[in-house]
């Protein structure tokens, strides 16, 4: 598909402009999760599920994505501008992060074309939500490890087990189950299987989990005797570790397919630099502090550098030496960047800093604790940060595997 003329592209950055500005929803009147893995409270559902319907109705989300299945049929070019636009005007999340980013990518990838016409046009209208059943309670980041079970009954699989961390499970309507097939496969690998499984059938229990923030984003899910439908596997019986592999390059960002929109909230560097222009330190203002605002500085450059990257890897000829390279390293610099971000960001809040969300006292309403707060679990999911330095190290820099 070649690229659009520039007065096609500049026509539709004009019109999307324009939509955003009158639709966009400043202040709902209740605090927005500032990440689709913070959703707590059904007037947060409803709001998010009922904007990103109105986003896809309005064709500013799954632009690039094939029409026959719901998407638009268009360059890519379209789809970043309408994104460009949404962050602009700091438009709420996209709230099916896991159907939209990693699903929906993984079933236009490698899925039937009943797949494809099945689910593809829900995900992106947001009408059927989805969540990600990879993590278990005793298994970390060994995701190769994953226990529960699915037995083969006549047209069904049988699962039994448990899932945690799976954010929206309960509320979704589909989950992305890796499930262990055959305990006797010559290695734990060979004895997965990869489902597009059904959440409201019997057997299947969700419990919601209370952060540290006082949030109930994270659920963990039950699985007994729940019988999933064989049909709905994503491959062969065994695959399941290469799917899910296909699948965390789209988490991890090393391929990028997205329908539009944010997941999160994008930390922007020149607020904190606004924060630290009204924070005082000894009767002075903060930035008279040169060790405070060399650090400031330091920050401004990595998150420059960060958007600069992710505009150099669409362009082939300059990643010719390590073509992978700035594709596996965004998850880990974004994440750790927002981390050590809102940290900093309570560090010169002085005695304030000890407020938290819903206190008069609390700066911008308690944003930066939120923030800090909720930036470990980027960190974590998709792949803790030690294990994205792993793969970095293996599979960019061709470093030996550690024993």
């Amino acid at each position: 598909m070649s690229m659009p003329a520039a007065q096609e592209l500049a026509d539709f950055e004009a019109q999307c402009d324009a939509w955003f500005r009158e639709h966009t929803v400043a202040d709902p009147g209740f605090m927005l999760p500032l990440t689709f893995m913070e959703v707590s409270t059904d007037q947060q559902f409803d709001f998010l599920q009922k904007w990103q319907n109105q986003v896809y109705e309005a064709g500013y989300i799954g632009m690039s994505w094939p029409a026959e299945y719901g998407g638009r049929g268009m360059h890519p070019e379209f789809q970043r501008i309408a994104t460009r636009i949404m962050k602009k005007y700091d438009s709420p999340i996209m709230l099916n992060a896991i159907g939209n980013g990693w699903a929906g990518p993984l079933i236009l990838d490698i899925g039937s074309e009943e797949q494809k016409k099945r689910y593809i046009k829900p995900m992106l209208a947001a009408e059927e939500i989805w969540c990600q059943g990879f993590s278990e309670p005793e298994n970390g980041s060994d995701l190769g490890n994953a226990q529960t079970r699915a037995v083969r009954d006549g047209d069904d699989y049988v699962v039994n087990g448990s899932k945690i961390w799976t954010s929206l499970g309960d509320r979704a309507h589909m989950m992305i189950l890796l499930a262990r097939t055959n305990p006797d496969a010559p290695n734990k690998y060979a004895g997965l299987s990869f489902f597009l499984s059904p959440m409201r059938i019997p057997g299947i229990e969700t419990r919601r989990i209370k952060k540290l923030t006082g949030e109930y984003g994270f659920v963990q899910t039950f699985f007994d005797n729940a019988r999933i439908p064989a049909s709905d596997m994503m491959g062969e019986e065994g695959q399941g570790w290469l799917v899910a592999m296909k699948t965390l390059e789209y988490e991890r960002g090393a391929k990028v397919n997205l329908a539009g929109g944010s997941f999160a909230k994008e930390m922007d560097v020149m607020e904190i630099l606004d924060l630290a222009r009204n924070a005082q330190r000894g009767g002075k203002p903060l930035l008279d502090d040169p060790v405070m605002r060399d650090r400031l500085v330091e920050f401004l450059i990595d998150a420059q550098a960060l958007n600069l990257n992710n505009a150099r890897r669409r362009m082939a000829p300059l990643n010719q030496d390590r073509p992978m390279g700035l594709s596996l390293m965004n998850k880990l610099a974004r994440t750790e960047l927002v981390r050590e971000l809102t940290q900093f960001a309570l560090q010169f809040q002085g005695t304030k800093a000890g407020y938290y969300v819903g206190d008069e006292n609390a700066v911008d309403g308690g944003f930066w604790h939120r923030s800090y707060l909720n930036s470990f679990s980027a960190t974590i999911g998709g792949g803790t940060s030690e294990i994205q330095r792993n793969i970095i190290g293996e599979h960019v820099l061709g470093l030996p595997k550690t024993k």
